[in-house]
């Protein structure tokens, strides 16, 4: 099998990319800003090339993680995320057409309002803030493309293996959580998250890709972990994991004031996806403390 995976370079695509390479599947990485030997350079706006690339390459599979995937940063610059968001995923669902392979678009929880959780993957998208517009927005489009193979999966917040810890939002709070310099730090206890590991997303995806074609892949799928927390609960996990103190992380009851307004609860429901996947390991995700236990331990 042959599989293009785009935003390589990222905490999700370098996770897809690795586990799509374990299995011993033909895989050709795209980045752009973070390009590395293994990963070729591409600017996934620079349609030309792009349709050189995918039709040199003839693949069974793109997975299409790139993204601009910050909201306060789309907020600022809608025009790029939209071309990112939307614009992009339309081409490529039309070059997956002429390929005659699938796209998997990976969306976001944040196509929500978050106020009538869990949402179904049928559900009434209802986005409260530019992000998430630019991602429906990308949905409609590669499931607008007649003919083509397009599959969406929206996935929640994410968190695993990581250069930086400021690459993810959860990975973060590792920072928080271990700063004793006497530093106070507000942290949002109002809004419900569900982190889930980009490993197993990873995982998910390479089994996804070998189902037999029995198997009818909805056109809308949603993976999430099932353990719901709030930045502040998540915090004192790693705190326990830690062994320091918390005192320093100050809970926020109220709605955070961010730049840009966040959904209170977007609970993907995922039954579809268990029925889909039953006889090939189910949903399959990791508990958030017995992961981050583990990968601690390793680093050490």
């Amino acid at each position: 099998m042959r599989v293009i995976i785009t935003g390589a370079s990222g905490v999700l695509g370098s996770a897809v990319y690795a586990a799509f390479k374990s299995t011993g599947h033909a895989v050709l990485g795209l980045a752009h800003s973070r390009a590395t030997d293994e990963l070729k350079q591409l600017d996934l706006l620079d349609s030309s090339v792009v349709e050189s690339v995918f039709l040199e390459y003839k693949p069974n599979w793109i997975i299409h993680c790139a993204a601009e995937r910050r909201p306060d940063v789309a907020e600022k610059n809608p025009e790029a995320a939209r071309k990112l968001n939307a614009s992009v995923p339309e081409h490529l669902a039309q070059l997956s057409k002429t390929l005659k392979c699938t796209l998997v678009y990976i969306s976001t929880d944040y196509v929500f309002d978050g106020t009538s959780p869990p949402y179904t993957p049928s559900a009434r998208t209802n986005p409260l803030n530019l992000y998430g517009q630019t991602k429906r927005d990308g949905e409609l489009a590669v499931l607008g493309v007649t003919g083509s193979k397009s599959i969406v999966l929206r996935v929640p917040i994410l968190y695993g293996p990581a250069p930086k810890n400021t690459d993810t939002a959860v990975n973060i709070l590792l920072d928080v959580v271990a700063d004793q310099s006497g530093k106070q730090y507000k942290m949002d206890h109002y809004a419900t998250r569900y982190p889930t590991n980009v490993v197993d997303i990873a995982d998910f995806l390479v089994r996804l890709t070998g189902l037999p074609p029995s198997r009818i892949v909805p056109p809308i799928l949603h993976y999430s972990a099932g353990e719901p927390f709030t930045k502040y609960e998540m915090c004192l996990v790693f705190a326990r994991i830690l062994g320091v103190p918390h005192t320093h992380v100050i809970p926020e009851t109220d709605p955070p004031k961010y730049a840009t307004t966040r959904p209170r609860d977007c609970q993907l429901y995922t039954r579809e996806t268990e029925d889909l996947m039953e006889g090939y390991g189910g949903l399959g995700w990791t508990p958030f403390e017995e992961w981050w236990i583990g990968y601690l331990d390793q680093k050490q």
